[in-house]
């Protein structure tokens, strides 16, 4: 079968189940399936794609069928211009959560010392790292297959060429219970999702994606709450907390950092304009 003929029926069998970007992820797990990149279907269209080909291909578009993330049968997912191994016990990197990167880095100078709380594939810190020079970067997760992500993640970017400039460790804690030292910067995308909401969710994320990094408990502040009391007592004087929060959640969580004595506190917006990373700076009490 040719190579656009494969596309164009792969949209049809996605599109007959609502997945959304049916287009794109037909294109992608083509692409996935015969290891070609985006120019072959303008390019070679006409190409013939073997039996083998044909069979991978369409058993991928049988699971996104049954809205099985992209992420997770491809098992990559880019971000900040790095490509991450991810699986079901992490959550899939997601563009708002570059916002949250590119506001740390501005605040961000060589030689400091940067935790990773909830980190999750260790997409934030390892980024971070990525992108300075002589920073220590700590990640933290309660979950001891996210940490063996995290850790992939790391020694294979580190492969690739940034291992003299990337110091990362990842340590099983639940939240600062086993957290040592002090710290410059700590930054969190914690889960904040409400309980109520989860059930409305799109099914690749209620359905595939580890409930432990979604679920913020009643009110989606009970991370934050914690979070912004026990960062005080782990960051330096002059140190800043960065949260990635929900769009309706900037009011609450900068109101928490103030009420805690965070000063300087600030929310900003995402490339959408919706409010999604609050931060404020400790000073000793």
């Amino acid at each position: 079968m040719k190579y656009r003929d494969l596309y164009n029926q792969g949209i049809e069998k996605l599109s007959s189940e609502n997945i959304v970007d049916a287009k794109i992820d037909a294109r992608l797990l083509l692409e996935y399936a015969c290891k070609t990149d985006r120019n072959a279907l303008f390019l070679k269209g006409d190409m013939e794609v073997t039996e083998d080909e044909t069979k991978v291909y369409f058993d991928l578009i049988s699971k996104r069928m049954k809205h099985i993330p992209l992420q997770h049968l491809t098992g990559e997912q880019d971000f900040m211009g790095l490509t991450f191994v991810v699986n079901k016990h992490v959550l899939i990197p997601r563009q708002d959560t570059e916002c949250l990167v590119e506001i740390v880095l501005k605040h961000l100078h060589d030689g400091m010392r940067i935790l990773d709380m909830c980190t999750g594939s260790g997409c934030i810190v390892i980024s971070l790292l990525h992108y300075s020079n002589d920073c220590q970067g700590v990640g933290v997760d309660l979950s001891e297959e996210a940490l063996k992500v995290a850790t992939h993640n790391a020694s294979v970017l580190g492969n690739n060429g940034i291992a003299d400039k990337m110091d990362a460790t990842f340590v099983q804690s639940d939240l600062f219970e086993k957290v040592d030292g002090k710290f410059d910067i700590i930054v969190s995308n914690p889960p904040y999702i409400k309980t109520e909401v989860i059930d409305t969710l799109m099914p690749e994320v209620k359905d595939f994606e580890p409930m432990m990094a979604l679920d913020g408990t009643e009110d989606g502040l009970y991370f934050y709450r914690k979070i912004i009391l026990d960062a005080k007592k782990h960051l330096n004087r002059g140190g800043q907390l960065f949260f990635e929060i929900g769009y309706d959640q900037g009011k609450e969580v900068s109101d928490l950092m103030c009420e805690a004595g965070y000063v300087n506190v600030e929310v900003a917006k995402d490339l959408a304009g919706l409010d999604r990373v609050v931060y404020g700076t400790f000073l000793e009490e």
